[in-house]
């Protein structure tokens, strides 16, 4: 098993900052490939922010300006390596974006979202239904049904603390559903992507 901890699509550079993930979502990459764009995503070992920087590219300036955070797992659950990661290309000139089911305030029991804002300059968080009921059946965090609330609530303080935030779904979860969370973004005043399942 490889410890790929940086891999990249195109000229955008992404982190692979653990396997954790607190949800367990129907349409996650995780099942059925085993990496994105040919690279093992699988890590035997979680990483500190020097694993990551010595993975880097040395040529960063070929590379586009903004890095991702994503991976297999959900970011927030190494947030130590994400801050020194975010801090070391903040100082070369790169901007950094989070792709998040939005739970870290519950899976580190308190409310980390002055971090994450700090750390990312856009935090794109995965709304994936328009309830709680919804998000549990397609999503399966084990924080049961009071993990959607929590992702809204983490939206909105990431928001307040200056991020640039966006939330995206899936398009496999039907037409309807699709534009019920448009609403719901709406009411929020958060921008909705909307991608489509591979």
């Amino acid at each position: 098993m490889n410890n790929n901890y940086v891999y990249t699509i195109g000229n955008k550079i992404y982190i692979n900052l653990t396997n954790k993930c607190s949800n367990n979502c129907d349409f996650c990459i995780r099942h059925g490939r085993d990496g994105m764009n040919g690279t093992d995503l699988w890590i035997q070992n979680q990483p500190d922010g020097a694993d990551i920087i010595e993975q880097l590219p040395l040529n960063l300036d070929d590379y586009d300006e903004e890095v991702v955070f994503c991976g297999f797992g959900e970011p927030t659950y190494n947030l130590d390596a994400m801050e020194e990661v975010a801090s070391y290309l903040h100082c070369v000139d790169k901007t950094t974006r989070i792709n998040t089911n939005g739970q870290a305030n519950l899976i580190h029991k308190q409310d980390v979202s002055s971090v994450i804002a700090d750390c990312c300059d856009v935090v794109n968080v995965s709304l994936n239904a328009p309830d709680a009921k919804k998000y549990q059946q397609h999503c399966k965090s084990i924080f049961g049904e009071k993990a959607f609330d929590s992702m809204l609530e983490f939206a909105t303080l990431c928001k307040q603390r200056g991020a640039k935030v966006v939330f995206s779904v899936v398009d496999s979860i039907g037409e309807e559903d699709v534009e019920k969370c448009r609403a719901l973004a709406k009411k929020y005043d958060i921008p909705l992507r909307v991608r489509v399942k591979e």
